[in-house]
């Protein structure tokens, strides 16, 4: 079985993928949403590839080193063992306060035992291999461009022997050693010695981000992986977090389920920021919503569902044809036309961010007025549009209903926007936004019920149910206890569950119907579980579905109900944040050793 047991490097600039065997088959230059240089893993043949083919391979190991996005792939030969730690290098540089995240990619070599040998296949594919891609060795690096086409290249540093490396002959590694890529040429010598010292201030880095994420008394490595995780998919330059690091990872082997995932959507990023505010890192947050004040300029203006990493609006789809697909599965995209989409549930998760900000954090006038308006000008367009049929959180790409989840994330928008006009003494708006959210309640209780399943279902008069629906409880709309939500709960499980894992609906949607779960609904069901009081219920499922990662502990978008190989684009930030969320409920009200230590200090 063909799992996704790849390893996520990066730097909050751009990330690659390495494989369990050490193969670099993902990495976009400069940028995340730049075109790749590295996607064998959507074309074995033209997508390219760094791969370190060991002699004599008795086994490879792969595990990241503790508490860092640092991945060492051991490698045990006949002749000797040699660890390869990959990591892009990301660190406080001195004199500037500025993080030191530049568009390099390092490994490096270190012996464990006797003189091991390898050959190095270097094969960059720049401009997703699109046209030929010419590598020749000069003085000191190895430079790579493209032959026509747009103009693009990109430089290979190393203490090996160039030409040995650009004929693939056989290394001997007697001594530590570095391979480098920059999309930038060097102005400095490139030592192993640099190498080394990057290594050491990126190592730093990563423990001290770790060592500032809150603890929890179980499942902590788990969160810390997650948080590891999310931290790379967020965007330094902008704040914007991205879904998932690649595209067209197929939803279901062979079919057309296949999407760019390298854009900020509002919700999921909303989601994960307020996760990661939850584990203390509040820059996050601050950076993400400077971010969101930047996309929005003008008062009249839409709210995109979703925008490029550094606020574009037009995220226009092509099709790559020359690329056969992730195990054939076509068509391979870039670019997303979801861009022009109406759902209505952003701005209720939207809301929601803005709301926690205002409860945690004093922030300046000129901050709180920008947040005010924006406040102001989203509840505007819930009063608009909250009556009329959307896309919904699932995307339907044909037609527009009256979605269930739709219609609750429209009632916390107004209740968080009431909530602030509270907190910031605006007295004049609080009445009229009560009887807006009452007259959104009291449509959802009476058009979202059905007498029928005894459940809350996907839309109005519709019978079909909806993993989405499970989120009505955690948004405040309705409580864990209320026999409404218990039911719906119930039903759901019954109606969604297939071999303990969740479909997200099981209706036909544009393509058919879904044929694989969706890991973030699994964990719905999981926190819906804990709310009605089934908590030994749910962290038995929760563990079974920690067994289902892959072997970093990293999941994708989707799991495949057979198999249970992962599936979809990865590693998706919804499914990391989830399993925070669902960590966090599952222990909830039990102290860390720190905390009973300091209490009993005290």
């Amino acid at each position: 079985m063909n799992n996704l047991n790849y390893g996520i490097i990066g730097n909050c600039k751009t990330g690659a993928l390495v494989s369990e065997t050490g193969s670099i088959e993902w990495l976009c230059l400069p940028n995340f949403d730049s075109p790749s240089v590295f996607a064998k893993i959507l074309d074995e043949n033209i997508g390219g590839s760094f791969e370190i083919i060991a002699e004599n391979l008795i086994n490879t190991e792969q595990e990241y080193l503790k508490n860092t996005n640092i991945l060492r792939t051991r490698f045990n030969c006949n002749e000797g063992t040699f660890d390869v730690l990959d990591f892009m290098p990301r660190y406080v540089s001195e004199n500037v306060k500025e993080r030191y995240s530049p568009p390099d990619l390092v490994r490096y070599f270190k012996v464990v035992s006797g003189q091991p040998k390898f050959k190095i296949t270097y094969n960059p594919k720049l401009e997703y291999g699109k046209h030929k891609t010419v590598t020749r060795a000069e003085n000191d690096y190895i430079k790579s461009y493209t032959s026509k086409g747009e103009y693009d290249s990109m430089y290979f540093y190393s203490s090996f022997d160039l030409k040995k490396i650009i004929k693939g002959e056989s290394i001997t590694l007697s001594n530590d050693s570095f391979c480098l890529i920059s999309y930038h040429q060097k102005l400095l010598k490139q030592t192993t010695e640099r190498a080394y010292l990057k290594l050491q201030r990126t190592e730093v880095y990563w423990l001290n981000w770790s060592q500032r994420t809150t603890q929890y008394t179980k499942y902590n490595d788990q969160v810390i992986r997650s948080a590891l995780a999310l931290k790379l998919l967020s965007y330094q330059k902008s704040g914007a977090v991205l879904a998932a690091l690649t595209t067209s990872l197929p939803e279901t082997i062979g079919e057309v389920r296949n999407w760019d995932y390298r854009f900020c959507w509002i919700r999921d990023a909303s989601m994960v920021v307020k996760i990661m505010k939850k584990l203390g890192h509040n820059s996050i947050s601050r950076r993400y919503l400077n971010f969101i004040i930047d996309i929005m300029p003008d008062k009249d203006e839409k709210i995109q569902i979703m925008y490029g990493i550094n606020g574009e609006k037009k995220l226009t789809e092509h099709e790559l044809d020359h690329f056969s697909g992730y195990q054939g599965s076509k068509p391979v995209r870039i670019g997303n036309a979801a861009y022009k989409q109406k759902q209505n549930d952003i701005y209720g998760i939207l809301l929601d961010v803005i709301f926690e900000h205002f409860r945690i954090h004093r922030t300046s006038l000129m901050h709180s007025e920008e947040l005010w308006t924006i406040v102001r000008n989203v509840v505007k367009i819930v009063k608009r549009n909250w009556q009329k049929p959307d896309k919904g959180i699932w995307e339907m790409r044909s037609e527009d209903k009256h979605f269930t989840f739709s219609k609750v994330l429209c009632w916390t928008a107004i209740d968080r926007a009431l909530r602030i006009a509270i907190m910031l003494n605006q007295e004049h708006y609080i009445k009229p936004w009560i009887k807006l959210r009452k007259q959104i309640s009291d449509d959802i209780m009476q058009k979202a019920w059905s007498e029928k399943k005894q459940a809350f279902t996907q839309a109005y008069e519709t019978e079909e149910l909806d993993s989405a629906v499970l989120l009505m409880e955690s948004y405040g709309f309705i409580a864990g206890t209320d026999p409404k939500y218990i039911s719906t709960v119930e039903a759901i499980q019954r109606e969604l569950e297939y071999k303990g894992l969740m479909y997200r609906y099981k209706n036909n949607d544009d393509f058919g119907k879904p044929k694989s779960a969706f890991t973030i609904c699994s964990f719905w069901l999981i926190n819906a579980l804990i709310k009605i009081g089934r908590k030994e219920e749910a962290e038995k499922k929760f563990n079974e579905l920690l067994s289902y990662s892959n072997h970093l502990g990293l999941f994708s978008e989707d799991i495949d109900f057979e198999t249970k190989r992962l599936l979809g684009n990865f590693p998706q930030a919804y499914s990391h944040l989830a399993l925070i969320e669902t960590v966090i409920n599952l222990t909830q009200g039990e102290k860390t050793d720190e905390e009973l230590m300091l209490e009993f200090f005290h």
